[in-house]
């Protein structure tokens, strides 16, 4: 059994959901024994079916108490808000369209949809206290049958989804929200959900440069300061491990060859595509050594239980304790994490008054009508 401190040094590569609208016992024990660096927030953590200060107010509270527990005044505050289904806010939080219908600028017109509405987006999660939304899908929509990206993708070519992207995380950025590209490689020409199952993708090295790769390339240009993994196997690069795992994708074309020096963040290690290996010894050393810096475990899909939380703490400890985890991998991944935490923004909650969120609603009316064509 690692001792408290151990624990809590994995809190610092961590971004934890909790249970509901407060914090739970378990919620309370998590916080103040891992003290993880960061929250990822979901339709459970908002009162809804109440008035817009009703739920505020609740939400409000929730905040103090997590900063209460983890003892910590900087934090990464997160949120998967894309538009489209993927929005765990109430009403009157807007509701925008898909990343497809965000069109690029027309003549006359001196932004795209897709600018206005990271702006506006990044104003409406300031007011929630959120400094990270964990957007923009850097996926291709080149797969019809795709069931887990599909319209969340910003295009259908490596061209209109790179443009999309990038004009996406520059509204974001200039209004003071962080931006992160996801799913790294490319999920957009999978099958499977990996919410589910472990896709399988049998592309090769040339197949990603001229296509998935394209629009991670432009983000990484635009400085974009997280990257996330992809719970997806491409045997024809890696045959035995999941990019989450991979060095030969993480190491190897992310930091190698694309030269990102940022932070790279798994996707949620609740997924069925992965949580069975991170049951297993080894497992956070693994992808430590693969590459990423900072694991979110959302607690959302497979069970609300601290459990596997705590065990890949203690596997994490173990690994360091016993030299199976190099010492240097995990400062150099914290000094990432403290480097972009120490420059990221700490919002207060507060109402946002009607009249902006009347003109929100009308740019999401205005992109659904004006974004039909291909992309």
């Amino acid at each position: 059994m690692a001792v408290l401190q151990d624990l809590e040094r994995f809190g610092h590569h961590l971004i934890i959901g909790i249970s509901g609208t407060s914090l739970s016992d378990d919620d309370k024990r998590t916080l103040s024994e891992l003290k993880p660096v960061g929250v990822i927030f979901f339709a459970k953590n908002f009162l809804d079916g109440t008035p817009y200060e009703v739920w505020l107010e609740s939400f409000q509270n929730l905040n103090a108490q997590i900063r209460q527990y983890t003892e910590r005044d900087s934090m990464f505050m997160t949120l998967d808000h894309e538009g489209g289904r993927v929005v765990r806010t109430p009403l009157p939080i807007t509701r925008f369209p898909y990343a497809l219908l965000l069109r690029s600028p027309k003549a006359g017109r001196s932004q795209s949809h897709a600018r206005k509405v990271a702006k506006a987006t990044a104003l409406e999660l300031k007011s929630l206290g959120i400094n990270l939304s964990w957007a923009p899908v850097a996926d291709i929509f080149s797969h019809p049958q795709n069931p887990i990206i599909g319209p969340r993708a910003f295009g259908r070519t490596p061209e209109a989804t790179a443009e999309g992207v990038c004009e996406y995380y520059r509204g974001l950025q200039e209004a003071g929200i962080l931006g992160c590209a996801k799913h790294f490689p490319g999920h957009g020409d999978t099958s499977k959900d990996s919410h589910i199952e472990l896709p399988i993708l049998n592309l090769t090295l040339e197949d990603l440069r001229i296509r998935e790769l394209i629009p991670f390339q432009a983000l990484i240009a635009a400085q974009i300061p997280l990257i996330m993994t992809a719970h997806i196997l491409f045997p024809k690069i890696d045959s035995q491990f999941p990019a989450t795992l991979s060095p030969a994708i993480l190491k190897k074309i992310l930091r190698e060859e694309l030269g990102f020096e940022g932070v790279v963040v798994s996707d949620d290690l609740d997924m069925k595509a992965v949580s069975d290996m991170f049951t297993q010894s080894g497992t956070v050393a693994q992808s430590f050594d693969a590459g990423c810096d900072l694991f979110i475990v959302s607690r959302n899909i497979n069970s609300l239980s601290i459990e596997r939380t705590y065990q890949m703490a203690e596997d994490f400890a173990d690994s360091l304790s016993k030299g199976r985890l190099d010492e240097s991998v995990v400062t150099a991944a914290k000094d990432r994490i403290e480097k972009l935490l120490a420059v990221t923004p700490q919002y207060k909650i507060h109402a946002l008054d009607k009249n902006i969120l009347q003109q929100h609603a009308e740019l999401a009316i205005a992109c659904c009508f004006e974004g039909s064509g291909e992309s």
